[in-house]
């Protein structure tokens, strides 16, 4: 027997540990004993550690990010997680969700323990069934049925539920925990336990024996036993703890286990400031210890012993132990399938205890910050937007020695970790901050009646009329990356919009980000509204911005088609403008000029390859193939070093044809082109709307018919004629600045300047108007009438 454990990389059982512990793949009915230990099996399949997780107990972690090196986790499961809605029954489909991450997670090389609920109520439907039935056949055997209606279910005693339920709630974890090949093991404690040496002792040593040997154990109290709680005996002190609901016997484990992480769930997302459900209730993204005076606390969950406040106390107490906390929702149908498993991957999720407090603000703070701060912009006069940006743009041209020198240092730590074209992007230089200025000086010349504009005006009745007028958004959210100029721009523009801005650069930038901010920051405190534009630089990942949607109205992200993907995909309720690919065509029709060409190839292609509206596919029409035009295209970019990939058709003509290309539908981003043949404009059009992104398509001929066709008929955000890609930026459109260029077929499209960063909404002046008057026998008539509306200044 012993040597069968030892093969499998196993200690012997300490005789003396395991007096009252339950292991699933034993009879239900029988305690592990040092003879039935030939019954415990199939371990030797199971991979111990998957992934390498190792961590030193003593402080528990500082930010969420880290809780992905969580070796050893409790997951305390309430009652109202486990329970059915009706408060009789087990929740099987959610239990099966929690057991299979928790699996996952096991599986993954880490150390998981449950503290679970639900014996009361699976015993309380057992005894119910088994009362119903018993009813039933007595009443049946005196009485007829006739008098089964009567029949009354007299109130079950908890203790005695609890008794009738502990075997079957751990026979439906076997069985859930045997499909991922896991074994389980059931651990029964009260109090009393822990405040004797011995038994703490015992308790601690089979947790280790369990543990080391992959086996998930499950506790609970032993409520068929259990004793009332003793009168302020709870949180005595930082070693003491009554263990008197689930919440605090889950504190306690986790501490006396060293336990890296306790997750704590129940059926509201986390902590609020209020009880959940009044008005004002803000979910609690991170708690610090001291904070409980700023918390109002409601009544207890449905079922269960404590409520929040029970938690919070618990959690505090782990969290003095050591052990890092995260209470959340594990009711929810669309979050409780992946709660623990995004817990631990760091994602934001429920309210995370730490004991660290940030430096600055918090994300949700910066979000209220910018939010009012934006008001504030929006109030102030056009004059004074514009003022604002113009000194933005004096201190990028006097400040210019101190923002390269911080960009230095990015380039410095980017060396060799970025790829070429993204260090392009990254460098700043005395041009670039030139142009920014020029740009900036742009934006705020436009910005002087952008703000509440008159769009319409009619009369709807006598002494009632109405007007629609320009709006801010409200408060955007910038995503960008490598792109430090970026930061300017965009604060530009939402400064003469007026809203609110949260940026969020890349790492990489940070040093150049930082003081551009504070340049920012500087030009926006001259009319008193500093808070406006807030540099997010806590820890928060993209994913987790993208949900903060009661504080975001608009997502704008500037990146490499990857982050746009993600960032529409991450954002729920939250709209985002944006691109997810600069696939851009140029076509060379039949009748092009020989000197426009190359030209016009070579600025669109080469100029700037990384940037989105780079060219990325040439489509040449076939009558030009083995022409002096098709070979000078072709010496051009070997001379500047293109690479070239050929379509299938453009493959077909060659009998030594360049790379075939893998799809015909790649953003480069570097010095490579695909080029296909094409029969007519036609068939250009229709392989731009086939492979193309609806970014940018140019069209390279003489024949001004040729050229109207395909600008009339090519679905793009921008559609030129003999005129490069490039040209297709904010800045080159005249708008100053761009935020982005939009493929969206909503709100905007193309270069988004200043236009693009508005809303509307409608102004009703009357006088004692009431709908009533303008009935069928009302004494009013709606007139609708249209009035002038007042000339937009242009200088």
């Amino acid at each position: 027997m012993l040597s069968q454990v030892y093969r499998c990389g196993f200690q012997p059982f300490n005789q003396h540990l395991l007096p009252w512990v339950h292991c699933t793949t034993v009879s239900r009915s029988h305690c592990i004993q040092p003879s039935v230990i030939r019954h415990v099996r199939s371990w030797s399949n199971i991979p111990f550690i998957t992934v390498p997780l190792s961590r030193t107990h003593g402080k528990s972690f500082a930010h969420r990010g880290e809780l992905k090196h969580a070796k050893r986790i409790v997951v305390k499961l309430g009652s109202a997680v486990v329970t059915r809605g009706d408060e009789c029954g087990l929740a099987l489909g959610r239990l099966a969700s929690i057991v299979e991450q928790v699996s996952v997670l096991q599986n993954q090389g880490r150390e998981m323990m449950l503290v679970t609920s639900g014996a009361v109520a699976f015993g309380k439907q057992r005894l119910r069934h088994e009362i119903l039935l018993s009813q039933s056949v007595r009443q049946a055997l005196h009485s007829g049925q006739n008098q089964l209606k009567e029949m009354a279910i007299p109130v079950l005693e908890a203790r005695a539920c609890a008794a009738a339920g502990q075997s079957g709630l751990m026979a439906l974890y076997e069985a859930m925990f045997t499909q991922y090949s896991i074994c389980a093991a059931q651990i029964l404690v009260t109090n009393l336990d822990f405040h004797d040496e011995q038994k703490r002792r015992n308790l601690n040593g089979t947790l280790h024996e369990l543990l080391r040997m992959n086996i998930v154990p499950i506790v609970n109290t032993n409520d068929a036993v259990v004793p009332p709680a003793e009168p302020n005996s709870d949180l005595q002190g930082v070693n003491v703890i009554s263990v008197k609901d689930n919440d605090s016997l889950a504190a306690r484990l986790a501490v006396e286990m060293k336990t890296d992480l306790l997750i704590v769930l129940s059926d509201v997302e986390g902590l609020f400031d209020s009880p959940p459900g009044s008005d004002d209730a803000k979910l609690i993204d991170i708690f610090y210890p001291g904070d409980q005076q700023s918390v109002t606390f409601g009544t207890k969950s449905r079922v269960g012993m404590g409520g929040m406040e029970a938690k919070v106390k618990a959690a505090l107490w782990a969290l003095q132990g050591g052990t890092s906390v995260v209470i959340a929702n594990g009711t929810h149908p669309k979050v409780s399938g992946h709660v623990i498993t995004d817990i631990v991957e760091g994602k934001k999720v429920g309210t995370f205890f730490s004991e660290v407090k940030p430096a600055g603000p918090t994300v949700e703070q910066q979000g209220e910050m910018a939010r009012s701060g934006g008001r504030m912009l929006a109030t102030l006069e056009p004059e004074q937007r514009a003022e604002i940006i113009h000194h933005l743009a004096d201190l990028l041209t006097d400040q210019r020695d101190e923002i390269l020198l911080a960009n230095k240092k990015d380039l410095e730590e980017a060396e060799g970790r970025l790829a070429a074209p993204l260090l392009k992007r990254l460098s700043l230089s005395t041009s670039k901050l030139n142009s920014l200025a020029i740009g900036l000086r742009q934006i705020a010349a436009s910005s002087q009646d952008s703000v509440g504009r008159v769009l319409r005006r009619t009369r709807i009745a006598k002494n009632l009329e109405l007007e629609q007028v320009t709006v801010p958004i409200g408060v955007l959210l910038v995503i960008f990356e490598s792109r430090p100029d970026c930061l300017p721009q965009v604060a530009a523009l939402a400064i003469a919009s007026g809203n609110g801005l949260l940026l969020k650069g890349g790492k990489e930038a940070a040093h150049s980000n930082r003081i551009l901010h504070l340049l920012t920051q500087e030009a926006l405190s001259i009319h008193g509204v500093k808070e406006a534009v807030q540099l997010v630089n806590t820890r928060e990942e993209v994913e987790d911005l993208c949900r903060l949607d009661k504080m975001i109205d608009l997502i704008i992200p500037r990146g490499s088609s990857q982050l746009v993907r993600d960032i529409q995909k991450a954002a729920k309720g939250i709209p985002v403008m944006g691109h997810s690919e600069g696939i851009c065509h140029m076509y060379v029709d039949s009748e092009a000029s020989v000197d426009k060409v190359t030209r016009l190839v070579r600025d669109s292609k080469c100029e700037y390859p990384a940037a989105c509206n780079a060219l990325e596919t040439l489509l040449i029409h076939r009558d030009l193939l083995r022409t002096p035009l098709f070979d000078q295209i072709i010496d051009m970019l070997r001379v500047e070093q293109v690479k070239i990939h050929a379509g299938p058709k453009f493959a077909s003509y060659l009998t030594f044809s360049p790379s075939e290309v893998k799809s015909l539908r790649t953003e480069y981003g570097d010095l490579e082109l695909c080029i296909e043949v094409v029969d007519n404009v036609q068939d250009a059009i229709d392989h731009i709307h086939k492979y193309g992104s609806s970014h940018t398509d140019v069209i390279v001929t003489e024949n001004e018919n040729t050229a109207e066709f395909f600008l009339q008929h090519v679905d793009s955000a921008c559609v030129f004629w003999n005129a490069s890609t490039r040209f297709s930026d904010g800045y080159r459109f005249g708008l100053g600045a761009e935020v982005g260029i939009s493929t969206s077929r909503i709100h905007a499209r193309g270069p988004v300047g200043l236009e693009g960063l508005l809303t509307t909404k409608w102004l009703l002046r009357g006088k004692d108007h009431v709908v009533s008057d303008f009935s069928e026998h009302g004494s009013l008539k709606y007139l609708h009438e249209n009035l002038p509306v007042p000339q937009r200044n242009t200088n």
